[in-house]
């Protein structure tokens, strides 16, 4: 079974969460990608969120709870992918060269509301938009 490790990164627009998409061709998803054997998970959500974001600055309010998904088919076998929550309040995402592609990992990124997401996102993913739409609620000022 191989791991992957990502970041919902979320950013308030008003007050309103959006949450950081990405798409390669017709697939959408959280930052994220393969835990290597020198890296801990979270240390391997936080690289990718920065290789394939640009994104630097988050921040765990949440600490580091993490939800995963069932196993998947995915390039290279059957997978598990294990999402982080952080709040960033860098809204320019920059897409970088994967140096084994050539080119970027993804082709374009949205800031999405918790309806949005729910429209593109596959279904392996509804859990845990779910579980961060659950945490980001919990977080909500009292009135």
């Amino acid at each position: 079974m191989i791991l992957s490790a990502g970041i919902v990164v979320v950013r308030k627009e008003g007050n309103e969460w959006k949450y950081l998409f990405l798409r390669t061709y017709r697939n959408w998803d959280f930052p994220k990608g393969v835990v290597e054997s020198t890296e801990t998970p979270i240390e391997a959500a936080k690289r990718e969120v920065q290789e394939e974001a640009g994104i630097t600055e988050l921040n765990f309010r949440w600490g580091d709870v993490f939800e995963e998904t069932l196993p998947y088919s995915g390039t290279g076998g059957e997978k598990i992918a294990r999402y982080y929550i952080a709040e960033t309040s860098q809204s320019i995402v920059t897409f970088s060269i994967n140096p084994e592609l050539g080119r970027p990992e993804h082709h374009e990124y949205r800031w999405l509301s918790y309806d949005e997401i729910k429209e593109l996102a596959p279904k392996r993913l509804f859990s845990i938009i779910e579980w961060a739409n659950s945490l980001l609620k919990q977080n909500r000022p009292t009135a």
